[in-house]
This record gives C-alpha cells, structure tokens and sequence, in this order.
C-alpha cells in the first residue's frame, strides 16, 4: 500500500461541532482485567525467539499491559484461540471491565446507578447483539428505562466520536447524567501466527475500560467539576482508509487486525490540520492550550504528533505513561490520560486542553475543553 505523507492544501475553514458549555465532564474512572506482564515476560510466554519481532516488543515503550492470553497446552504452548472462544472471551471481559470502569465513573461524579440517564458503549474487540450498553444495564440492575447506545468498531478514535454525541444528548437533558464507556478487551482480538503483521499488534495492546460521566446545567442534582466540553473536529484522511482495519483472515478463519508501518507518520503529518481546524473561530492559538491528551496509540505515533505539533514531552507525559502502563487500550486510552490528569490536580480554572484520538478512517478525532 502506498499512503501520501504530504498533508493536503488546508479547506477554508467550516464551522465545527458546537455545544453550550454547560456540558461538562462530572467523573471519571477506568480498570483492567487479567494479569500485568511485562514485555520480556509475554516474549517468553509466547515463546518468541525471531529477533526482529522480539526487537519490536523491547522497543515499545510499553513495561507491562493486563492481558487474558490462552492457556498453554499439553505441550506448553500458547497457541491461538478459535474466532468463537474469542467473541465469548470478549463479552465475558468487556463486561467485567466495563461494570468496574462505570460503578468508579459514578463514585467519582458523587452518582449511584440510580442516577443513570444514557449509557453509550464503545467497543471494538468484539461484535455483540445486543450491545453491551443492555448487558450492563442487565449486569448492574440499572432502570430499563435508561437510554443506551453502541458504537461498534470505529476503532481507537471512537471515544470521542461517543463524547461526541453524548455530549450532545446531555445539552438536551438537562439536568441528567449521562456516561460514556468504551471497553477494550484486546486480548480477544489476538492472533498468534508468528508473522509481523501480528507481532506488531500483540506488542502493543491491552485490556481496559474507561468511563467519563456528562451532565448539563447547573441547576440539576449533579454540580460537575471537571471541565467543560466547548467544540469537537473530525478530519478522515481517505487516502488512508486501508491503512488501519480488522477484517477476516482467510488463512486462519478469524478476524485479525492490520496496522500500516506508516501509519503513525501518516497520522502525524495531518496532526496540525486536524487542531488547526478545532481551533478555528475559537482566537486561540496551539500555544494557548494548557493540556493535552493524546492517544497512547503508540511510541512512533506520540513522537510524530509531538513533533508535527511542536509539544514538548511534558505535554503529553499522561500519553506517554499510560502507554507505558497499559499499552494501547484503545478506544479508552485518552480517559485513562484524562483521569491521570485529573489525579495530578494540575488543571486550573481557565485552562483549555485539547482531547486527541486517531483510528481507522484513518481518522483524527478532536474536542475542546475547558475547566
């Protein structure tokens, strides 16, 4: 595949995606499952001795992840799962992470499941029917009534496509919560066969799930803290649009996932358009954003946006430690940022963050904040 690096002739600017900014973020919380093992570890426990894939786990910028790999067998190894056992791996984890995520989210907001207006789910490591959002409602005993939506395989981007619209059912209730939870359960999307095209993927992804609580209005039971979501901006780069997919793999019957050596430069040389046009109308400059919350999509792909955007690695240093932590846990990765941030207590009222995702599209995903 040949991808163009050469970012294109900026469009004149168009109006964004605007919301009152009385939306605003109320409470956060994440988990894991499985077991944290770190890179050597998961070398020797997949039994991997080629150098250049082992290179491409040591040089990950990854410690440790939390995974639920196969169990050995009678011979020790570890082999892959059928596409079946995987689906069912994944319901199984995905729920399990997303109840604990979600029930953390409301402790932190001051919120019980009672309180629970609309439940958005994201997940791309499975397809499930009916979504997840119905059955953690069933998981949890929340009220039938709950409103609930499923975004299903938009990939790593997609946290902010569901902030998104959820962000834009809360300014139209006023008054009620509303949680986006996007659940990962990427030990469920793993294929072990030996060639690079894997070995790329199994060096960088973990479990885990991540919940962000939204409410609007100031007069309802819920006063939020966090900061206000103030515009969002998509950029799809078409040209690109095969660079990043989890399609079926005919010679292993299952799905597997597909990331493009370039990706991350591809990414990075469209960084500046993507924040350009989020910023448009605003009369701030990148300069005046005090917090960034990037992807942890990858060591290559944090570089490149570090320095397409001129930031500095203090700028992105959640980014850059969750990906240390916990890999890429995809959809939730910036939450998980989010919620280091918010345990810093940094954030000073008036400051403005910027919110970046990227995925298949491929896709840049942005939003505005300010606390």
């Amino acid at each position: 595949m040949t991808i163009s690096l050469e970012a294109p002739h900026e469009l004149p600017a168009a109006p964004a995606a605007a919301l009152p900014e009385l939306t605003r973020v109320a409470g956060v919380g994440t988990a894991v499952s499985g077991e944290p093992v770190t890179q050597p570890e998961l070398l020797d426990l997949l039994d991997i001795t080629d150098p250049r894939i082992r290179s491409v786990f040591l040089n990950s910028a990854i410690d440790r992840r939390h995974l639920t790999l196969p169990e050995p067998d009678e011979h020790g190894r570890r082999t892959s799962e059928p596409q079946g056992d995987l689906l069912d791996k994944h319901k199984r984890l995905a729920v399990e992470m997303g109840v604990k995520a979600l029930e953390d989210c409301l402790k932190d907001a001051g919120a019980t499941l009672a309180d629970l207006r609309h439940l958005c789910c994201v997940t791309s490591t499975g397809f499930l029917t009916p979504g997840l959002s119905a059955l953690i409602i069933r998981e949890l005993g929340i009220d039938p009534h709950c409103s609930r939506s499923d975004i299903v395989g938009m990939g790593c981007n997609a946290g902010l496509n569901a902030l998104n619209l959820v962000a834009g059912w809360s300014a139209a209730h006023p008054g009620e919560l509303a949680v986006v939870l996007c659940t990962e359960a990427c030990s469920a999307a793993y294929a072990l066969d030996g060639t690079m095209r894997t070995a790329v993927v199994n060096s960088l992804f973990g479990d885990g799930a991540a919940a962000l609580a939204l409410v609007s209005g100031g007069d309802g039971d819920h006063v939020a803290r966090g900061p206000r979501v103030l515009k969002f901006s998509s950029f799809i780069i078409t040209d690109a649009i095969e660079a990043m997919r989890y399609d079926w793999d005919r010679d292993q019957d299952r799905f597997s996932f597909f990331l493009d050596p370039q990706i991350p430069y591809v990414v990075g040389a469209h960084a500046e358009i993507a924040v350009n046009r989020l910023l448009a109308g605003t009369g701030l400059r990148r300069s005046d954003i005090d917090h960034w919350l990037v992807h942890s999509g990858g060591k290559k792909v944090i570089d490149a946006v570090v320095v397409n955007l001129g930031l500095s690695r203090h700028d992105v240093r959640h980014t850059i430690s969750v990906l240390r932590d916990y890999g890429n846990v995809s959809s939730g990765s910036f939450l998980f940022s989010f919620e280091r941030l918010q345990q810093e207590n940094a954030a000073r009222p008036g400051d403005h963050g910027v919110l970046m995702t990227m995925g298949p599209g491929s896709t840049i995903e942005t939003a505005l904040v300010r606390w």
